[in-house]
């Protein structure tokens, strides 16, 4: 079974742009991916692409070529661009194909997501009683874990701000300004403990990843990065997730648990082996807790290691470098890979100002989203 490296990345800014269509982001993020690994469309053998809002992400071939490739499209919640990825990489690891590209893009409107409940197995009640909505869900998980582990208000102002710092240094990010963490803790209260500022935003963008057999990669890179496992997981009975009203007596892991233990089986590595991470941080108490989940800490442990500075850029576990969602904001095909963008550009050294100290070796990136679903890649230089 082959192994799989990454040779190009590309990404088109996050933010609102008018006029510009999904797929002419998402081919503008494929030409930046293919000018990164020294290729030409035609050299590409399959495709995957992920989207929310566009229902046939595969007529990018429009602006990119009809060369009548194989390309397939993905939908999975939050983790559609982890889909997106594990499919391609899978892929080539069957040796059907030598090289392939996953391609995430989406264009959402202003302001929250809304869909019918019944789309997600749930009565229709459970919307017209204002119960389904992310927002709170999310203020519902994180007040709990607050309350269990230790976890101050503060803290989650100053992942906030740690975010939009490092989004400051992103060129491509949608907010591009520091905000003190007074000000975060002060915003419009949302759903308690979460102000406005805590959250993320849907916006528009997308990203783009080639792959290709591992023993092949240096025709094309001096850089290559690859790929030991991407992971997908949907949640068990009795985990306590998004739109999910209830759960079993006994509580059981969340998706995001399962889908890290087995991707750190399937890399050969361990936590403690991790030099760059990005999570999945729809909100500041997400990241939070996706440390632990992921297993970066135990439980409660986020309180000190954040006041010391562990997740910043120089930290000993910088967490997202880029900004994460609450600097880029989320469109939701694009997001995953983004979070590869990030991390193959500081594993190559050429992240700029937000660069990670040390060389590292490692990164890994995690999503995680309705009605549950959760991804987990790891690579390596």
């Amino acid at each position: 079974m082959a192994d799989v490296a990454i040779i190009g990345v590309g990404l088109h800014p996050f933010g609102r742009f008018p006029g510009r269509s999904a797929i002419q982001m998402g081919a503008m993020a494929a030409r930046l991916a293919l000018k990164d690994a020294g290729i030409e469309w035609r050299d590409v053998q399959f495709a995957f692409g992920g989207s929310y809002e566009v229902d046939n992400p595969d007529a990018v071939v429009n602006e990119l070529g009809l060369t009548g490739i194989p390309f397939t499209d993905v939908y999975n919640g939050c983790a559609t661009a982890a889909s997106a990825l594990s499919l391609a990489a899978r892929t080539i690891r069957s040796e059907e194909f030598d090289i392939g590209i996953a391609i995430g893009m989406d264009k959402h409107l202003p302001g929250a997501f809304a869909a019918d409940p019944v789309e997600y197995s749930l009565p229709s009640w459970y919307g017209e009683t204002g119960l389904f909505l992310t927002t709170k869900f999310f203020g519902m998980k994180i007040q709990r874990y607050m309350y269990d582990y230790g976890i101050s208000r503060e803290t989650l102002a100053k992942t906030t701000a740690k975010a939009l710092r490092n989004g400051v240094l992103n060129p491509n990010a949608l907010r591009r300004e520091a905000i003190p963490e007074e000000v975060i803790l002060g915003s419009r209260m949302l759903n308690d403990p979460l102000t406005q500022l805590m959250f993320c935003s849907p916006d528009e963008g997308a990203a783009a990843v080639i792959m290709c057999r591992a023993d092949i990669a240096h025709r094309y890179t001096d850089t290559p990065i690859f790929l030991l496992s991407s992971e997908v997981r949907t949640r068990r009975f009795g985990s306590f997730e998004v739109h999910s009203p209830s759960f079993g007596g006994e509580r059981a892991p969340a998706p995001t648990v399962d889908a890290s233990k087995v991707a750190f089986e399937r890399a050969g590595v361990q936590p403690s082996d991790v030099d760059v991470v990005q999570l999945q941080d729809t909100d500041a108490g997400a990241e939070i807790m996706h440390m632990a989940e992921n297993g970066f800490c135990e439980d409660g442990e986020q309180e000190k290691m954040i006041a010391e500075g562990a997740t910043e850029i120089g930290g000993r576990l910088p967490i997202n470098t880029d900004g994460g969602l609450l600097a880029n904001g989320e469109p939701i095909g694009a997001s995953g890979l983004r979070q590869i963008h990030e991390l193959v550009l500081q594993l190559r050294g050429t992240a700029g100002e937000r660069q990670v100290p040390g060389s590292p070796r490692v990164g890994y990136a995690q999503l995680y989203g309705a009605p549950g679903t959760a991804g987990v890649t790891i690579i390596s230089k």
